[in-house]
This record gives structure tokens, sequence and C-alpha cells, in this order.
């Protein structure tokens, strides 16, 4: 019996599809730190639902770099690469972020993290890319280090620039992710942008041009999630720096995730990662619905069928499979049922 996935997504089934937290985090101890809490989460949930990315950009101290870069390659070859016992065993998903193509460490940072644990990583972040040549650029140092070992690329967009070669950057086929870097955006207008729409406005505030609402910084967001939309890409949304306030953290990831069309989101504090995973989630009602629709269609041998006077086909099944997938991703329960695609 096929599996639902490939029935209903066919090529789409192999692309734009990670975990939706991918966590920050620089200093030695703090990257540790999140890579027990990466293990603690698959034991407890079956699945892994965050990428740690560890971070050689803003985690390395000025002139430290050199030694960040032996440290990160350090904890990628001492993760497992076999799964542990059980069903509900899963491997660890770890990137890193390199300094951007330009930049003096660059290429240091490759010889150290990609010629020495590339097997090991699960991506590679590359920041301030500008242009479809920066990606260029940056694939020909990590595949002449990698070897046989293709490193999916992610990249982040920080800039106006970048901002009108999005679409040119997402197309490129060993682009796996695009992530909008918010404050480096805003700074590179020159004040022309207020400071508030680096931050968040309270749910009683209407009047704020906030990260949410100041016009470019929106459009910005709306252009990557499209560009990402458009070739099969995930979108990931920006920081929240309201590094506690779980309310506030949950609610940006709920509206990136519903009114911008992001798939994904960063985090940068232990304490955004579960906030981040219940703003991504769909609803319980939502879960039931969609469950209820898929089992009632796979009886039907993915015939058109009416549930509750309203009609459903391939069309709304594609989308009903992705509200299980999400909640799969986002640690939520499966339908019992359903629950055999997922193991």
């Amino acid at each position: 019996m096929q599996h639902p996935r490939n029935i209903l997504l066919g090529a789409q089934a192999r692309t734009g599809v990670l975990p939706v937290c991918d966590h920050y985090s620089g200093a030695p101890a703090r990257m540790r730190r999140s890579l027990l809490l990466q293990a603690e989460l698959i034991e407890e949930i079956g699945a892994c639902v965050f990428d740690v990315t560890l971070d050689c950009e803003d985690g390395a101290p000025a002139g430290g770099e050199v030694e960040q870069a032996h440290t990160i390659r350090e904890l990628l070859n001492a993760l497992p690469t076999t799964r542990g016992g059980g069903v509900r065993a899963a491997l660890p998903r770890v990137g890193a972020r390199v300094h951007a193509v330009g930049h003096s460490s660059f290429a240091s940072d490759i010889a150290v993290i990609v010629g020495g644990a590339a097997a090991a990583l699960s991506y590679l972040m590359v920041p301030k890319v500008e242009s479809l040549d920066d990606v260029e650029q940056a694939l020909s140092a990590i595949d002449a280090a990698a070897g046989h070992t293709k490193v999916p690329l992610h990249v982040l967009i920080e800039s106006p620039a970048a901002v009108q070669q999005v679409f040119a950057i997402a197309a490129h086929p060993r682009v796996q992710s695009l992530s909008f870097g918010l404050m480096d955006f805003v700074s590179a207008h020159s004040g022309a942008i207020p400071g508030s729409a680096m931050g968040l406005r309270n749910e009683q505030d209407q009047y704020t041009l906030d990260q949410f609402h100041h016009p470019l910084v929106r459009r910005a967001k709306l252009e990557i999630a499209s560009a990402c939309h458009a070739y099969g890409k995930v979108p990931s949304h920006c920081v929240v720096t309201e590094l506690r306030d779980a309310a506030a953290v949950e609610r940006a990831a709920r509206y990136a995730a519903t009114a911008l069309g992001f798939t994904r989101m960063w985090s940068i504090h232990p304490d955004q990662i579960r906030p981040i995973l219940r703003g991504f989630a769909p609803l319980t009602s939502e879960v039931d619905v969609a469950a209820r629709i898929l089992q009632a269609a796979s009886q039907a041998d993915w015939a058109p069928i009416a549930v509750d006077g309203t009609l459903h086909d391939r069309a709304s099944y594609r989308y009903f499979w992705q509200v299980l997938e999400r909640a799969h991703r986002t640690g939520q329960a499966i339908p019992a049922e359903l629950q055999h695609y997922f193991v």
C-alpha cells in the first residue's frame, strides 16, 4: 500500500519539510546544553522537533573565530550516527552558521567545520547572502571541503538588496531554506525604519510599527515566504527578542505561520523552543477533522468524497495531510487510526 505522502504530494514529498524550530547557540556551554535539550525532546516526543544551529558568526568572541570553529567540529563529530533502541528513537539534526562569504573567517570556517565534519552536518547556514553569486561562491568552497557529501545550504536574507534577489536565490537547487535577518535588515535602512520594527508590540497596542506591522519589514517577510513556496523551499521566520515572554513568542510564531506563510522560526533562547512549537502546531480540532477526512478518503481509494455535506478531493486531501505532518513535526498527538504512517 502506498503512503499517503507519496500519493498526495508526489515529488513535493521530498521538499519543503524541516523541523519548525531552528535554535541558535554560540557559547560552548550553551551549545552543549542545546544538544542535550534536543536529545531530551527526541526521547520525550519520539521525533526531532527542533534543529540546533551551532553559531560561528555571532557566537565566536572577537579573535576566537578559529577556536569556535574547532569546538563546533568536535561537537558535530560527537553526535550519534545511528538510532538508539525503541520505535521512538530519532537522530539529532545539527547545523552550523559560518561567517559570510566576504568575511576573513569564511574560508577557515569551511575548512574546519565542513572539511572536518561534513557527514555530521544537517545543513550549513550562510549569512548576509546578497545574490545568486554569493550562493555559488559559498557552494564552491563548501563542496571542495565536503568531498562526496552534499551539505544542504540555508541562507540568511538581511538587506533590501537581498530581498530584491530572493526569488533567484530560492530557485537554486541546493538552497533548502531561507531565513530573514530582522535586525540587520532594519539597520540596513540607515534609520529610515524605526527601532520599534525590531520588536513585538503587545496585544492591546494597535499603533506601534513593530516587526509584523511596519510595511517594509512585512513586505520583506512576504517576499521571502512567497519565493520559498514558489520553489519548494522552507521559509524561516526571524527572531523574537523578547527572550522569556513565552506568550509573546507563541503569539509571534502563530502569526508568522498563519498570516505570513512561514513554516519554521528561529529560537535564540531555550525558553522559546516550546512556545514556537505550540505556535506552529495545528489546533487539536484541526487535527481531528484532518484525520476523519483522510481516513474516509483512504477507504475511497482517494476518489472524491463528501464529508458533512462538503466535497473533498485530492486538492483538499493534500492540505489535510499537511496538517497531520505539521502536527507530527510539532510533537502533537496523531489520532490512533493514522499513527502507523508516522512511525
